[in-house]
């Protein structure tokens, strides 16, 4: 059976070019957080400088997606499979053969349920920011996660902190939609940007992590805690959801 859906697959996925080569100059759609150092200034403004911690890179509501990656235009559907051969495929069969499309491609593959991907979108609409912790050896590396759906970017907080909008992305999602009337799904892309800071398994938990902090309402609190109370959210509450060591 896998080697027939392989078959199947290359067969009605079209558009198979590598993928773009990272690189200073590539974006993905526009950046969150206009000007970080204005945004600053007026926090300071208004908040005590402890809360600053979290406010400088959780607070940045109403703004568009960052430039210092200058926008690459987000790969179309059509460009990567045949949508009309593509419609005549049930549900199962079309999962499967997106999934065997991205294995070992350098890409991320996966689906989420039409109704669960419009929860997801619900929610980012007014939480768009987050911190995920990523298990790196002995230690994590925090991860700014900038939900703006159909697009999702990682980026590393420390490299968001030093260099605001300058910052690029780790990795980037991108939710295709065009199947969720027809067949109650959404076909979801993962690109990792940089190869040598992440691995296609630790983006793909990330993807599935930050997956499970919109979509599960428990987790979704510390979501909602990080966006509107921001003064009033741990970290360490992360790690505790997540079964990490506070280290």
């Amino acid at each position: 059976m896998r080697a027939l859906v392989t078959r199947r697959a290359r067969s009605i996925l079209l558009g198979l070019r590598a993928p773009p080569q990272s690189s200073s100059s590539s974006s993905y759609g526009t950046y969150l957080c206009g000007n970080p150092f204005l945004l600053e200034s007026r926090l300071r403004a208004v908040l005590p400088d402890g809360f600053l911690k979290w406010s400088s890179v959780g607070s940045c509501r109403g703004s568009r997606f960052a430039t210092g990656f200058t926008p690459l235009q987000p790969k179309p559907l059509n460009s990567i499979i045949d949508l009309d051969r593509a419609q005549n495929y049930p549900q199962e069969e079309l999962v499967s053969i997106w999934d065997d499309y991205h294995l070992g491609r350098g890409h991320i593959g996966a689906t989420m349920k039409a109704a669960l991907y419009r929860l997801m979108e619900q929610r980012a609409a007014t939480c768009r920011y987050f911190v995920i912790p990523l298990w790196k050896g002995s230690g994590y590396t925090s991860m700014f996660v900038q939900a703006q759906m159909p697009y999702i970017l990682f980026t590393g907080l420390e490299d968001y902190k030093a260099r605001g909008t300058q910052a690029s992305p780790f990795l980037t999602v991108t939710h295709y939609t065009e199947f969720a009337d027809s067949k109650d799904i959404v076909l979801i892309r993962g690109d990792v940007v940089f190869t040598s800071k992440l691995s296609d398994s630790e983006a793909k938990w990330l993807m599935e992590t930050a997956q499970s902090f919109y979509l599960n309402d428990t987790r979704y609190k510390l979501v909602e805690r990080f966006n509107k109370e921001t003064h009033e959210f741990e970290f360490k509450d992360v790690l505790q959801a997540l079964e990490m060591p506070m280290l």
